[in-house]
Parts: structure tokens; sequence; C-alpha cells
């Protein structure tokens, strides 16, 4: 199956219930020398995230209507360890860095053949109808329970 974003995906329901993208790079997540682009990982990011919340029944589109709240990115970031190439194979895994009272860190690290490429994050704060600071619900908080926690001592407090 192509994607939108031009790469082959492979990763089937389980795993994206469990938190993990698999995809193949392409010519328009490159650089003019065939490396990947530093910005495509964040649209991988998001899509890793947004396709694991669906997988659990919440969309990121709706929840106001659903969970009475909005959640807005505080922050983000990426780690290049290693340069990734056209036509590579990756795999995104989705894991919890850190759940607060009002805001939570995702961890995602990028691999190759089971080594570490790229690790990021990104950091959503909840607010209400009225733009203020609220709790993670309950249920999107069971949600994020499930992840796994990354495992090597580098969450993002």
């Amino acid at each position: 199956m192509t994607t939108t974003m031009g790469a082959l995906e492979d990763t089937g329901a389980k795993e994206i219930a469990e938190g993990r993208l698999a995809f193949q790079l392409a010519y328009g997540d490159c650089d003019v020398v065939g490396i990947a682009y530093f910005a495509i990982y964040y649209r991988w990011m998001e899509r890793t995230y947004s396709t694991w919340l669906h997988a659990h029944g919440i969309r990121s589109g709706q929840m106001l209507e659903d969970l009475g709240i909005v959640t807005v990115g505080a922050s983000s970031g990426a780690t290049y360890e290693q340069p990734a190439r056209v036509f590579d194979r990756l795999s995104c895994q989705l894991m919890l860095d850190r759940l607060g009272a009002s805001s939570y860190t995702l961890g995602f690290d990028f691999t190759r053949d089971g080594v570490l490429v790229t690790r990021g994050h990104m950091a959503f704060a909840c607010r209400n109808p009225e733009w203020e600071k609220t709790p993670v619900p309950g249920r999107l908080a069971a949600v994020l329970s499930t992840l796994p926690p990354r495992q090597d001592g580098t969450a993002r407090r």
C-alpha cells in the first residue's frame, strides 16, 4: 500500500495498536543527496501517535467532543544518531516518557534493522474549552498508560 507520504507502509493493525509503525523512505522524504530530511521524522511521529490513538478509539481531532479537552503541543525535539537514506525501511516505536497531571510526553525511537537512527519526543498539554489548563482525562490517561516506558533512562521530565 502506498501512503500519501509516498512511502510503502507495511505495519499491521496489531503493531499499530502497540505503537509501532514501519515504513520505507522515498525520494520525497530525503534531501538532494538522498539522506532523510530532518523534518520528516515529525510527520512520522505524529502519524505513529495519531494512528495509535485511533486504534484505541480516540481521534485527535475529536478530543473536545469526546473527552472535553484539546491537546496542544508544548515542545518537541529529535536527536539524529545515524543518517537514514532513500529506500531504508524504518520502524517508529511510540513510548510513554512522562504522564503528568495535565500534560504528557511521548517518546519515539526510529530504528533500521534494530539499530537506533533517530530519537524524538513530543510533549502535549491538556486544555479545556476555555483554554485553561485541565487534567489529562481518565480515558486518555488509561490508554497512555498502556504504552511501554522508555527503557534506557532518557525519558524527558
